[in-house]
């Protein structure tokens, strides 16, 4: 999905914003990076999280041991937590220090950073390599 259709799902869901950020490849995707993504994550917390319980499709993924809800046949999924390996990054601060994008938070890169580092995915290593060339064409 482009970067028009990932606000469109995100709008329809109408979480408040101050509780949740768009985290995983979907900041890539706002900030050019990428040109696509297979789906948008969000993290959640409070009334956000409470809505997504609301509206969305549960599912509990063993293998993070997480519950999260589902939007629009798994394009869009909202969680409370965002944990790879050892790692357990700090929901308040990835959606305390996300950055609004058209009116939507999304996590700060360098937290986008930090987790595919983590998660080591060919994927990932795609993903870091394009952060990179994006940095350097970057103005000062």
């Amino acid at each position: 999905m482009n970067s028009a259709t990932a606000y469109e799902l995100l709008r329809a869901v109408d979480l408040p914003v101050g509780d949740y950020a768009v985290f995983g490849s979907g900041p890539l995707l706002v900030r050019g990076i990428i040109e696509d993504a297979n789906d948008i994550d969000v993290i959640a917390r409070g009334s956000a999280w409470e809505r997504a319980l609301d509206q969305g499709d549960l599912t509990y993924l063993p293998e993070e041991d997480v519950t999260v809800a589902g939007f629009f046949d798994g394009a869009l999924s909202v969680g409370t937590t965002w944990a790879y390996g050892d790692v357990d990054m700090d929901i308040n601060v990835l959606i305390d220090t996300a950055e609004l994008f058209d009116g939507v938070p999304f996590v700060l890169i360098e937290h986008v950073i930090a987790y595919k580092r983590i998660d080591d995915l060919d994927k990932d290593h795609h993903h870091l390599r394009r952060i990179e060339r994006w940095r350097q064409a970057r103005p000062l």
